[in-house]
């Protein structure tokens, strides 16, 4: 037998060639993600806008929240499904951190911790409705300050408040009642009336 007709009854042309299931995998797993993708922008970009919009100029707001969803999208193997919207505020907050740095020109040594200075930069606490309120959460320091309004004005707790924060829910229940404790202390070494 040649050669030639060894290979054409090899050949059976009944079957159908293989498909590289790989292939397929990857595509089905690419189309889940941006479905999964599409559901996240869509559930929480009004969310995003609004934290980025409370806490810096609202020209940016848009801008940071893009900034944040890139990061997800990159990033989406990481992102824990059960708890999309607090690993979406940690997100927001490195990234307005480093929004923030670029803005100032600064050296270490001069960047203030707390004051008058910092106060009046931050559109968080001015638009808190009173001074005494404001003196209060300032004393309070940056990380109380932020586990505060996470949970006020986010909304979040419990489970969602301990992946904002990256650590154990124990360990974000027992952060935000020293938080609360802290808060309440100043409070009430603030009031004058």
């Amino acid at each position: 037998m040649t050669t030639a007709s060894t290979d054409a009854a090899d050949f059976d042309t009944t079957k159908e060639p293989p498909m590289p299931e790989a292939a397929d995998a990857a595509s089905d797993r690419r189309d889940d993600d941006l479905a999964w993708f599409t559901i996240v922008v869509r559930e929480h970009s009004t969310a995003l806008v609004r934290y980025f919009a409370r806490r810096g100029p609202r020209q940016d707001a848009e801008d940071l929240a893009a900034d944040v969803f890139a990061t997800a999208w990159r990033r989406r193997v990481d992102v824990p499904r059960e708890a999309v919207l607090p690993w979406l505020y940690r997100t927001a907050g490195f990234t307005l951190a480093n929004h923030r740095r670029k803005l100032v020109d600064l050296p270490v040594d001069e960047v203030p911790e707390q004051g008058e200075r910092r106060v009046a930069e931050d559109p968080e606490l001015s638009a808190l409705f009173d001074d005494e309120l404001r003196g209060a959460l300032m004393s309070v320091g940056e990380r109380d300050r932020r586990i505060l309004l996470l949970h006020a004005w986010e909304g979040l707790d419990g489970e969602a408040l301990a992946e904002a924060l990256g650590i154990s829910r124990s360990g974000a229940d027992a952060a935000l009642s020293r938080a609360r404790k802290r808060l309440r202390e100043a409070w009430g070494e603030r009031m004058s009336f």
